[in-house]
């Protein structure tokens, strides 16, 4: 398992590489184990409750909705959400789908004055093949990491 200090090295790389205003991008694999290892890092799962009955969660995620099903409603109470559920001291890595929704939400994190605000590349079912089907190409299932019904 990576160190703690090398995987956010590798994200920050990432944000500078792309150009990102938060503290960095991280691959599902790295976020498991940042929050393994290190008490003061917190996952959050932004995907909707449909989502999370539907397609399964991550137990040691702390859950916060960006949008409502169905029509995908923007929660207009995230902003105030995330800071009665996170200390901004905190290290915040944001998980969604694809990683589409967690892009936004460390942006809004960062903006918040989160400092340490990651999002999980790849998301949770991660991208779709031709065929329209997901967690056959990368993504927090298929990498074989913790998840529930």
């Amino acid at each position: 398992m990576e160190s703690v200090e090398k995987i956010l090295q590798q994200a920050a790389q990432r944000a500078q590489q792309n150009g990102l205003p938060y503290a960095g991008a991280m691959t599902p694999q790295e976020a498991y184990a940042l929050i393994s290892q290190d008490q003061n890092a917190v996952l959050v799962d932004v995907r909707s409750r449909a989502e999370l009955e539907l397609v399964g969660r991550v137990p040691m995620a702390a859950h916060l909705e960006w949008a409502f099903y169905p029509g995908m409603i923007a929660n207009p109470e995230f902003a105030d959400q995330l800071q009665a559920l996170v200390d901004p001291a905190r290290t915040v890595v944001f998980m969604c789908r694809t990683g589409g929704r967690s892009h936004n939400a460390a942006l809004l994190a960062q903006k918040l004055g989160y400092p340490n605000a990651y999002n999980m590349l790849e998301g949770f079912e991660g991208e779709a093949n031709e065929a329209k089907q997901r967690t056959l190409i990368n993504g927090w299932k298929h990498a074989g990491l913790p998840w529930s019904n």
